[in-house]
């Protein structure tokens, strides 16, 4: 019989409010949200009073007191600190993308929650789209995949917001304290890449971390661990890194398009006989459909294509159930936190290529 678990909550931002929170509360079979916390008493009251939830907490220290089966880390900056001591206390753990700055960080949160006993789960939403699980289906009857191609137009996110009621934005928040978990990141992005070079410390968290981590996750779930990191360019504004998996190549280009509300993160795998079109829409749109186009031939003489819009799921109320049934029932958990720290690992190297100019074998391993 399933039971109800109750679960705090660890920031009450955009992705907060606009995603988790909702689907936290239409999963309400399966959990019960009893904790909140924001470094802002302003947001955390008046979210908390939108959602129900009784506790309100400041400190995520304070949250972690309370009687609760699992947290949900939903900040900026590294996670690794809220998510060991979360572990250590007994909780299980869902930390929002990403995971955290360094692969030191990965392995020392993988261990924290192996040591206590409980699960650690990263959200990737668009691993557990439907659209992308067919997907999957699809290209396994293409013959000999040969390259994959990845392209994201990344858009200001104020438009697709604009139609939520947002509690917010914070007036109320310490200037010290905001200082201090500044430091704190700027840190930590530096001694995960090994330098204070400005543009390679934004590159490395605003465009590897905090989205580039969507676009080789989902490729490494189509196609394995890539054998090397061929090349990367990385420029204000766009990127491209190119991977070789050993068979199949996949160019991954990140493009921001700040005068364009047109968010697209496309992946479109190719063969000899035909190809798969995966299409997402913005990330903050709740239930929009992921386009599927798969196109094939037989001869060289003729070819067919077929669009679907394979369901209106959200891959974020997804993920939310295969965290209770892993909480709940020991379910398995796709992106746990050796796969997520795997693509940290990649963001590394990613930094690494681009500064000595050469090609990193293996560069998920470690």
């Amino acid at each position: 019989m399933n039971r109800t678990i109750k679960v705090g909550v660890i920031g009450a931002g955009v992705i907060g409010q606009v995603m988790h929170l909702h689907f936290l509360r239409e999963l309400s079979d399966r959990y019960e949200t009893v904790a909140l916390c924001d470094l802002s008493g302003e947001v955390a009251s008046g979210v908390a009073s939108e959602y129900g939830i009784e506790q309100v907490y400041r400190d995520w220290r304070d949250l972690l007191r309370v009687e609760l089966d699992a947290v949900f880390i939903l900040t900026s900056g590294s996670h690794a600190p809220i998510a060991i001591e979360a572990a250590r206390a007994g909780k299980h753990v869902f930390s929002e993308k990403p995971m955290c700055f360094s692969v030191a960080e990965g392995l020392a949160m993988i261990n924290a929650a192996k040591e206590n006993g409980v699960v650690l789960m990263v959200g990737y939403p668009k691993r557990y789209d439907p659209a992308f699980i067919r997907f999957t289906e699809e290209v396994t009857h293409l013959s000999g995949p040969k390259l994959l191609r990845v392209t994201t137009t990344e858009s200001p996110f104020e438009p697709y917001i604009a139609h939520y009621p947002m509690i917010g934005p914070p007036r109320d928040v310490d200037q010290d304290v905001i200082a201090t978990l500044v430091a704190d990141s700027e840190s930590r992005l530096r001694s995960a890449i090994g330098t204070e070079d400005p543009f390679l410390v934004r590159q490395y968290q605003a465009v590897l971390l905090d989205t580039l981590v969507h676009e080789v996750n989902t490729a490494r779930a189509l196609l394995g661990e890539p054998v090397s990191l061929d090349y990367v360019d990385l420029r204000e504004g766009h990127a491209t890194v190119a991977l070789d998996f050993g068979g199949p190549t996949a160019v991954i280009h990140w493009l921001e398009t700040p005068l364009m509300t047109r968010y697209s993160m496309e992946f479109s795998l190719h063969a000899a006989d035909g190809r798969a079109t995966l299409t997402f829409p913005s990330p903050y749109l709740r239930n929009a459909p992921t386009s599927l186009v798969v196109e094939r031939g037989a001869d060289g003489t003729s070819s067919w294509r077929r669009e679907d819009v394979v369901s209106y799921e959200s891959g974020f109320k997804e993920e939310l159930r295969v965290f209770y049934e892993a909480v709940a029932n020991e379910g398995a958990v796709p992106t746990d936190g050796l796969d997520a720290t795997r693509d940290i690992a990649l963001c590394q190297a990613i930094i690494t290529s681009f500064v000595t100019g050469a090609p990193v074998a293996n560069p998920t391993s470690f």
